[in-house]
């Protein structure tokens, strides 16, 4: 007799498709990859842990490394869609979901992170579900969307699926922080702060795979639980003996340095370089922004005490322009560019007043913040508040500030020093970091993406660096863009009208229908409702019979008055017309009400007739047919 065997009850279960995307607005409001940015985002790759790996197939995507997710057949193929991104990033979001709702109407959307958790009102009214907690809630959203069977049994990293991460690895050992500055998503978020179990740690660092380093990108690796913190670096120890990395980064706090045991620990076990929010060298900013872990010893002892200890360290520098004057900004970076016993920022950011934290309330009582304020405005480069000087001084200081232009030969200059200074006291790599983080700093948008010479020469236009005034289009601007007909109107902004290219663009539409999606639909599938602007057939009842081409192309004391443009227009547009009717059949529709008399484009004394030819012309027959043919 064969032996029977338990069915598998998964064997039945359908698989499904799940697309994880961070949503990323980029700061220069241009479609590129910062495929260099540091650090990268992990969280698509913990989020896709969650995922039963038998029964759903997983793919992430991040638009930091890739640029703007644009693939239609991507957007169209997951059953579920999770979101998740940085506050500025959650117009990303909604964008990304309608698209994918436009390509599949059954698509779930889940969304997460600091912007849903910051707008949770706000955020339901958009996606299906909406995570306001750890990376863990998306356990039971998954068993509730999908089934219980859906959820991973053990919540892994899928670094498998993390094609952008390269040669660092990256691993989280805490979560949040013990410390509130007044400026952080996470103070606003009031989380405690939380350690992960030494064997959750050791199964990340094992399946990230064998990596040449790696960065812990704990909000604050050093924490409040000092001995959970030794645990980790002996554990870190135990790693680099089996050869999984050898070297590693770290995001540390900077009451880290007051014990210099602490240096010595993790310089022995092989950490080259610590970032740290040193934020600025202003101790009175410092203390109003609640930063006062900042404060216990001076900034300059602080760095030259890691730099001589062998570990690199790295910092951003916020500037305030809401409260600090320009003169006082530039002294601040002249101090920095002419003191090479400290390094050079790795980034710099201003001041920025995130939705829900004390700083962003504080700005609203005062009434700082600029009128008409978008959260994609919350990026770094873009001035929120009234400034203290003139506001075209701060957006001249402001677009400098992108690479440090005005300090370059400082920079150089500093570089030859800090060489000198530390080339005894750091490795080959660390010299390297610090000379190639004085190039990112000078040349960010070049050194952050392989793409950004393109970027640089391809922009229409610099930025304004004020908010809610960059990507806005007027009305007024594109109305007279589109209206801008030769030899009637002048060209608008370097535009003409489009109908120099398709003057009925019902024929091109479909032609860009039936080769633009994968896989290609079927001409069978198209219906098309082409709106015009009104029927006047241009009539040339004169003897044409001596003309040359200054008759045909000008003839200004008779009707009409310019007959070959004429002829050229009226003609594209009745035969589009013809041939949309010939492929559709009676899938296409052309609502175009004959006028009464023949109609100049800048007859401005016409639009009283105009208009009540569009009331009295029967519209039913048009709503019949799309009743008939759209769903």
């Amino acid at each position: 007799m064969q032996e029977m065997h338990p069915r598998n009850p998964q064997a039945a279960l359908p698989r499904k498709r799940v697309l994880i995307v961070n949503c990323y607005f980029d700061d220069s409001r241009q479609p590129i990859r910062r495929t260099n940015k540091l650090p990268q985002a992990v969280g698509p790759i913990y989020l896709a842990g969650a995922f039963a790996r038998e029964l759903c197939e997983v793919r992430c995507y991040t638009e930091v490394a890739s640029g703007p997710l644009e693939d239609e057949r991507l957007l169209s193929w997951p059953d579920m869609l999770v979101l998740t991104g940085l506050t500025n990033g959650f117009d990303r979001m909604l964008h990304l979901t309608a698209y994918a709702r436009t390509k599949n109407a059954k698509v779930i959307v889940v969304a997460g992170g600091p912007a849903v958790r910051a707008l949770p009102l706000l955020a339901k009214e958009f996606f299906d579900y909406t995570c306001l907690g750890d990376i863990e809630e998306l356990c039971e959203v998954i068993g509730e969307a999908f089934g219980a069977e859906y959820v991973a049994r053990q919540m892994i990293p899928r670094y498998d699926l993390a094609y952008w991460l390269g040669r660092i690895g990256y691993v989280e050992t805490t979560r949040y922080c013990n410390f509130r500055c007044s400026f952080c998503a996470l103070t606003a978020e009031g989380r405690p702060y939380q350690t992960y179990d030494l064997d959750q740690i050791r199964r990340q660092i094992m399946a990230s795979g064998k990596r040449s380093r790696m960065f812990f990108i704990d909000n604050n690796f050093y924490g409040s639980d000092r001995n959970h913190f030794r645990a980790r670096v002996g554990l870190i120890n135990e790693m680099r003996r089996a050869r999984q990395f050898q070297h590693w980064a770290a995001l540390v706090t900077n009451d880290f340095y007051r014990n210099d045991d602490n240096l010595r620990l993790v310089k022995d076990a092989g950490c080259e370089i610590l970032f740290s929010g040193l934020e600025t060298f202003d101790n009175d900013w410092l203390r109003s922004f609640n930063k006062l872990q900042n404060t216990s010893s001076p900034q300059v002892e602080m760095v030259t005490k890691s730099l001589n200890a062998g570990v690199i360290f790295a910092y951003g520098l916020m500037l305030d322009v809401a409260s600090r004057s320009v003169p006082d900004l530039r002294r601040e970076l002249e101090f920095i560019t002419s003191t090479p016993e400290i390094t050079i920022p790795s980034f710099v950011t201003l001041a920025i007043p995130i939705l829900g934290t004390p700083y962003f309330y504080e700005c609203l009582n005062k009434g700082t913040l600029l009128p008409e304020t978008k959260l994609r405005d919350m990026d770094g480069t873009t001035i929120l508040q009234k400034p203290l000087d003139d506001l075209a001084e701060v957006v001249k200081f402001v677009n400098d500030l992108q690479s440090l232009r005005g300090f370059h030969s400082r920079v150089l200059k500093h570089a030859v020093g800090f060489a000198r200074v530390y080339r005894s006291k750091l490795t080959k790599a660390q010299m390297v970091f610090a000379m190639v983080n004085n190039l990112l700093t000078c040349a960010q948008p070049l050194t952050t993406s392989f793409t950004g010479l393109g970027w640089i020469k391809a922009r229409p236009r610099p930025r304004t660096f004020i908010s809610s005034t960059d990507l806005e289009e007027l009305v007024v601007d594109v109305a007279l863009r589109s209206a801008a007909a030769p030899t009637i109107f002048p060209s608008h902004q370097g535009h003409v009208d489009g109908g120099m290219m398709a003057n009925n663009p019902s024929t091109a539409a479909i032609v860009l229908a039936l080769g633009h999606h994968q896989p290609r639909p079927d001409l069978e599938d198209i219906c098309l409702l082409s709106l015009g602007t009104g029927l006047s057939p241009t009539i040339i009842s004169l003897n044409t019979k001596g003309w040359g081409i200054v008759q045909w192309m000008l003839n200004p004391f008779r009707s009409p008055s310019e007959p070959l443009l004429n002829i050229l227009f009226d003609g594209v547009v009745e035969a589009d017309a013809i041939m949309s009717q010939h492929l559709l059949s009676s899938r296409y529709w052309r609502l175009n009400p004959p006028l009464l008399r023949q109609t100049a484009l800048d007859d401005w004394k016409a639009i009283p007739e105009l208009i009540k030819t569009a009331n009295d012309y029967d519209l039913q027959p048009t709503f019949d047919w799309i009743a008939s043919n759209w769903n």
